[in-house]
């Protein structure tokens, strides 16, 4: 959510932030409709104070026993009037809220622009590509090779987008997880947490999934919501508090199912489970202050990539450009693993911060240095996907017999198998 105060104050630099986006000039609809509110609650106050004044009038009046009639008439009227300038109001409130909610978060100076991804920026890689003395596979073609990837049966039982892991592999993607959590909460300081998958509408309001992409989550019967990601609960956890500065940064990571429908996604990676509609992910949010947000954020990546470095996969970072931003991020890194039965980079994490845009539409605050609230900052990354970083484990420790070699730092976790044959 935007702050209607600094549209206000600057109006161009307003739409010059979401020019960047690719979205249209909207500050002078938006300061018409707020001048028009502004004036009609302005007159509903003036209304208020008279109908309050005239009030006392008449019960004087009563008193002495004067005719108080014209008064009262002039109390009905001023009454049905202020009917309706509420009802305006609202409306005004409403339209402005509307359009305001409705757009994206601006962009940091530092994120490049471009329209898609072909303009977002390399930082840095890490780790070796690894020169393969036979033609590598990709991660279902080992793992049904090997009888522990099952899209048939996933497919019988829920449809496309869907996969069934046995022996092993099941094993590595637990193992994946626990390895994960262990690592951000003894190494890199994050709470353990354990949150619910299904959520309400201001928790999804509130990090800003809703109204926008409603078509991308599942809805029960019920109105609630399944999760896109844990950073739905997570976030909204501080939703409408005042959290003590002392508190500050506060860090939270879980392991979780996610849900997605994948809508715009036909035709996209159909073979194999990396775009899939149910998945489990680690997430890490953080809930700072503004002074430390944009240090958090490199924080957060690095916590990101220390998993990649661990594991040994080779991977890249990136900053994407306006295009490529997502709508609540202000600036986002992307880390992409080498996959090389692909032969491509492909995501497995994406770190944002969204400085104080969703705390705005949360109301989560934290009492400043004055003693004054004020909007904490919010960040959210992937720490990382587990389904994609058990794809790129298989592709990367892939050997030629179609085995696969277990990471050494996975090896506690899966009971002390070397090899997955």
């Amino acid at each position: 959510m935007h702050d209607l105060r600094a549209l206000r104050a600057d109006p161009a630099g307003f739409d010059a932030a979401l020019k960047r986006r690719g979205a249209p000039a909207v500050a002078d609809g938006v300061l018409l409709l707020d001048t028009e509110r502004r004036a009609a609650e302005t007159e509903l106050q003036e209304l208020q104070a008279s109908r309050k004044k005239i009030s006392k009038e008449i019960g004087g009046l009563r008193k002495s026993g004067a005719d108080t009639s014209a008064l009262e008439e002039r109390v009905a009227h001023g009454k049905a009037r202020m009917e309706e300038l509420q009802t305006r109001v609202d409306e005004l409130d409403s339209q402005v809220r509307g359009t305001l909610e409705s757009l994206p978060n601006r962009l940091d100076a530092s994120v490049p622009d471009g329209a898609d991804e072909s303009a977002n920026v390399e930082v840095h890689r890490n780790g070796v590509v690894r020169e393969f003395s036979f033609t590598p596979r990709e991660h279902f073609e080992l793992g049904e090779a090997l009888g522990l990837m099952d899209f048939e049966t996933a497919s019988r039982l829920s449809g496309a987008r869907f996969v069934v892991l046995r022996g092993a592999l099941a094993r590595m993607e637990r193992a994946l997880g626990q390895f994960m959590l262990d690592l951000h909460t003894t190494d890199n300081g994050y709470e353990e947490t354990a949150v619910p998958v299904l959520v309400n509408n201001e928790a999804m309001y509130g990090t800003d999934k809703l109204p926008k992409f409603a078509d991308q989550s599942f809805r029960t019967e019920d109105g609630r919501w399944l999760i896109p990601t844990a950073e739905v609960p997570l976030t909204a956890s501080v939703s409408g508090q005042i959290l003590p500065a002392n508190v500050l940064p506060r860090r939270l990571v879980a392991l979780s199912s996610c849900f997605r429908s994948e809508a715009g996604a036909a035709g996209r990676d159909t073979r194999g489970m990396l775009r899939q509609h149910q998945f489990q992910k680690v997430e890490m949010v953080s809930i700072t202050t503004p002074e430390e947000s944009d240090a958090e954020h490199e924080r957060m990546t690095r916590c990101a990539e220390m998993v990649l470095k661990k594991l040994g996969i080779p991977y890249r970072r990136l900053l994407l450009c306006a295009g490529d931003t997502g709508f609540g991020a202000a600036k986002t890194f992307d880390l992409e693993a080498w996959l090389p039965g692909q032969k491509a980079w492909r995501e497995i994490s994406s770190c944002s911060t969204t400085r104080d845009f969703q705390a705005r539409r949360m109301n989560a605050r934290y009492r400043a240095a004055d003693g004054k609230p004020a909007f904490v900052h919010t960040l959210n990354g992937s720490g990382l996907a587990v389904g994609r970083t058990l794809i790129a484990v298989m592709e990367n420790y892939q050997n030629e017999d179609g085995s696969i070699t277990v990471p050494e730092v996975l090896r506690p976790y899966m009971g002390g198998i070397e090899v997955i044959r």
